[in-house]
């Protein structure tokens, strides 16, 4: 099977080298060249354009946001210019609206389409442990299976509509937000009364909050460790608004979502841009402290 990769970022440069790793011939493609060059001195195989990557069977793409997706693949005219029959899966988090009109262009113009966005850091999608939704045509989640299967610990099947993954994947990114948000006023109360961070959220995140967020978060924040970021503040706040606008489109009140979007801005106003969206702790201890 022939496999292209379009967007190599953090986590697409992971999941590249997971694939490289295994084996398998990967052809990458990204706007910016620098990374592609050391992908293709790692064994991959370089892309002119996008228009290339899609000549192959099963095409990846992990853009940042709703505007690179559509400047990349839609705009730019390399899905309407793609052979009949290519799937391609779309790992990014994007909006439910987007992933709507994807799934009707894809249909369209002839091309399988799988939602398929992941739940995992880079160090995560280079080790192949990801989460990874999947929804779409039977016929095109069956062809994308064997590469996804080489991505993750598990792939969760979630039907033909591929709204439902970006959905879940909205729902799941808030929670992490929402996390991180509640252990930064934890440990300001917490440090309040003398105990300090790591020896507050080494206990609870090994007790009540087993789960691997806190583990990691709670790590990050007991030993404010924001940077190199692994998942950026910014992309933090894009999914935020994400999850706004799907709830107001569903006519849903989410209260602590507008509270996660007006830390987020507060942090990203201040110095938090290029640092990870751990730092988000860093407003709730400040709020709940009075600084």
């Amino acid at each position: 099977m022939n496999i292209s990769m379009i967007g190599l970022g953090a986590m697409g440069a992971a999941i590249v080298r997971n694939l490289l790793a295994k084996g398998m011939k990967v052809t990458v493609w990204n706007r910016s060249p620098a990374i592609v060059d050391a992908l293709v001195a790692e064994g991959a195989i370089p892309a002119a354009d996008a228009d290339e990557a899609f000549r192959a069977d099963v095409v990846l793409s992990m853009l940042a946001q709703d505007q690179a997706v559509k400047e990349v693949l839609v705009d730019s005219g390399v899905l309407a210019r793609a052979r009949k029959g290519v799937v391609h899966v779309n790992l990014a988090t994007i909006s439910t609206a987007l992933a709507g009109e994807l799934a009707a262009l894809h249909a369209e113009l002839g091309l399988g389409y799988v939602a398929s966005p992941v739940f995992g850091r880079p160090p995560v999608a280079q080790a192949g442990a990801l989460n990874v939704l999947a929804a779409g045509a039977p016929d095109a989640v069956a062809t994308a299976m064997p590469v996804l299967e080489q991505l993750a610990a598990k792939v969760w099947p979630l039907g033909e509509d591929p709204v439902r993954a970006n959905a879940l994947k909205l729902a799941g990114n808030f929670m992490i937000v929402s996390a991180i948000e509640s252990m930064g006023e934890a440990v300001a109360l917490g440090e309040a009364y003398g105990v300090p961070a790591p020896e507050l959220l080494d206990m609870l995140s090994s007790t009540l909050f087993a789960a691997p967020i806190y583990k990691i978060y709670g790590g990050m924040i007991a030993e404010r460790r924001y940077s190199p970021p692994g998942f950026a503040a910014e992309l933090g706040l894009k999914d935020v608004r994400l999850v706004l606008d799907a709830a107001e489109a569903k006519g849903l009140s989410m209260p602590q979502a507008d509270l996660a979007e007006a830390s987020l801005e507060m942090l990203l106003d201040g110095d938090g841009r290029g640092l990870d969206l751990a730092a988000l702790a860093e407003i709730a201890r400040g709020r709940v402290d009075g600084r």
